[in-house]
């Protein structure tokens, strides 16, 4: 399964909630944090509702 890398470029600071929490899901927590995840579509989904705040990169 491929994978991919998920880097929080901006802050969370004045951000909806559930956006905070989708974040904090996704395993990071201070800006410039990566975590490398599987290529499904609930990570997709997630890394789309949150895309202004991470930088995703395949590898």
């Amino acid at each position: 399964m491929a994978q991919i890398k998920v880097t929080l470029v901006r802050s969370v600071i004045e951000r909806p909630e559930t956006q905070k929490r989708t974040v904090k899901s996704l395993g990071l927590g201070k800006v410039n944090s990566s975590v490398v995840r599987n290529d499904s579509p609930q990570i997709m989904g997630m890394v789309k509702k949150v895309s202004h705040l991470v930088k995703v990169e395949n590898i």
